[in-house]
């Protein structure tokens, strides 16, 4: 049996949660972030970089996300890249070696902590900082020429609202890059029971089927917001082989390019 599924959150990292809008699970008020997500990946923090842990899947697919991008928006060297919801900075210092002035911004700040510290280690240098998007959209509008928001949309009470400062954050022409799980039957099988219950390849409880997002519903988003979806993937996995590709079969995990 073949089947996608896709990691906790962001680097996606699955605590970050960064959004603006009244929520009554927020972890504070007018902050869209849900602090019962917030909690169940902090207490991940430590394991980020060890490639044998629940992150080992996130390891094993960065390569995949990482030439994707560079498909896309072409050669990222010398470009300004924003990794929202960075977690332990796995496809940041990943954008950064290849030469891009990279900014990672999570609200976890145990994984911030990780992120900074394998920096240090690593020579890679990610400007880390807690913020959420929103607050950065006001800050820096248009100061990108390409934004990533992976594995995070799926964890967050008001998706639109992070989709929307993706594109106000990203300049004219430039690229904004999201990935996330499509809503279908499917999805449930492969995503949650197949990944979480039977597999085992993400903790269980990582995901929610109802904050799934259709592929259809994130390109309407995305234009509402000002980006134009350009092209679209699908990411598989093979238990047997235990090796990840992308293809064109998007009914479980999916990556989507966008450009201003």
């Amino acid at each position: 049996m073949r089947g996608p599924f896709f990691i906790p959150a962001c680097h996606g990292t699955p605590h970050c949660l960064l959004l603006m809008t009244e929520s009554a699970s927020s972890t504070r008020p007018g902050v869209n972030a849900d602090q019962t997500e917030l909690d169940k990946f902090a207490a991940l923090a430590a394991r980020w970089w060890d490639p044998e842990s629940e992150f080992k899947p996130l390891h094993a697919i960065n390569p995949l996300r990482l030439d994707w991008i560079q498909e896309c928006a072409g050669s990222l060297a010398g470009k300004t890249v924003l990794d929202v919801g960075c977690g332990g900075g796995i496809l940041s210092e990943s954008m950064a070696a290849t030469g891009a002035t990279v900014t990672g911004i999570d609200l976890a700040e145990r994984s911030l902590k990780i992120a900074r510290l394998h920096g240090l280690e690593s020579g890679i240098k990610v400007d880390y900082r807690a913020v959420p998007v929103e607050d950065l959209a006001a800050e820096q509008a248009g100061h990108y020429d390409v934004v990533t928001c992976m594995e995070m949309l799926e964890h967050v009470p008001d998706p639109g609202s992070v989709v929307r400062a993706c594109a106000a954050l990203v300049k004219p022409g430039g690229w904004v890059f999201f990935s996330t799980l499509n809503r279908n039957a499917k999805s449930f099988l492969f995503a949650i029971l197949g990944a979480e219950y039977v597999l085992n390849l993400l903790p269980r409880g990582t995901h929610s089927h109802d904050q799934f997002i259709k592929p259809s519903e994130l390109a309407a988003s995305a234009r509402q917001a000002g980006l134009e979806p350009t092209s679209m993937r699908g990411m598989e996995y093979n238990p047997i082989t235990k090796v990840y590709r992308l293809s064109g079969d998007t009914s479980v995990n999916y990556l989507m390019a966008t450009r201003k």
